[in-house]
């Protein structure tokens, strides 16, 4: 006999909207992902170029960040990649504090980094390894995990600004995969030491190696990998 009514309707639909509900969380998982990665405005790049302290330039490694961003899902926003370099060939420096805009600046987990430049170059920052995501929203290796990625490029002092000409700090301005030096900041504020370098997010200690200092191996032999930190300017 063929049920009619309500009890059959019910019989009927509810297994059907069990399922349908459960068919859609994934999609609600993945929209509530989009929508907190199209906010993000900072992040610890997941890879670099891949060929050590080249990063092409400034605009090689803006280039970098974007394309992360955009696979991301915010790609809409303009990217910079905090990095100085040094006055060479008779071009000026270039500060990283003054390419990244003006803040607020979030993971993309919606945790603020810092509300502006001057609080981002204050000890009240608030970038750790809990809050130093990549653009996926992923932790990144720090110090004491296998391996290590702490280091982050960045040819910058404390207080975000260029280091004088002379002595390389920033791998021939960001150019250089063999001979040079840069300076790197460490992204979970740990060092070997309990000292102001070691906790510095942005001026820890200068790269160094068998290879000349600014190889792939060079940077993943002192703890790093080729990683940026990446901000949204706009």
């Amino acid at each position: 006999m063929i049920r009619t009514g309500k009890f059959a309707q019910s019989k009927f639909f509810q297994p059907l909207c069990l399922a349908f509900a459960v068919s859609t969380l994934p999609m609600l998982a993945v929209g509530a992902a989009q929508a907190q990665s199209a906010d993000m405005s900072f992040f610890v790049t997941s890879s670099g170029p891949g060929k050590g302290a080249d990063l092409g330039g400034l605009d090689g490694a803006d280039a970098q960040c974007q394309k992360l961003a955009q696979a991301a899902g915010a790609g809409a926003k303009t990217w910079r990649a905090y990095l100085s370099t040094q006055a060479a060939d008779g071009k000026p420096a270039v500060n990283a504090r003054d390419r990244i805009g003006k803040g607020p600046w979030q993971n993309a987990k919606g945790a603020v980094i810092a509300k502006d430049v001057a609080d981002l170059h204050s000890a009240a920052n608030n970038l750790t390894k809990q809050t130093g995501l990549n653009e996926k929203g992923e932790g990144t290796n720090g110090a004491g995990d296998q391996p290590n990625r702490h280091d982050i490029l960045t040819g910058s002092q404390p207080d975000g600004t260029a280091f004088a000409a002379g002595e390389d700090r920033t791998c021939k301005n960001w150019t250089s995969s063999t001979q040079g030096a840069a300076m790197l900041g460490h992204f979970d504020r740990k060092g070997l030491r309990d000292d102001e370098p070691s906790k510095s997010w942005n001026s820890s200690h200068p790269s160094r190696g068998s290879e000349g200092g600014c190889s792939q191996a060079d940077l993943k032999s002192t703890g790093g990998d080729g990683l940026l930190y990446c901000f949204a300017a706009n």
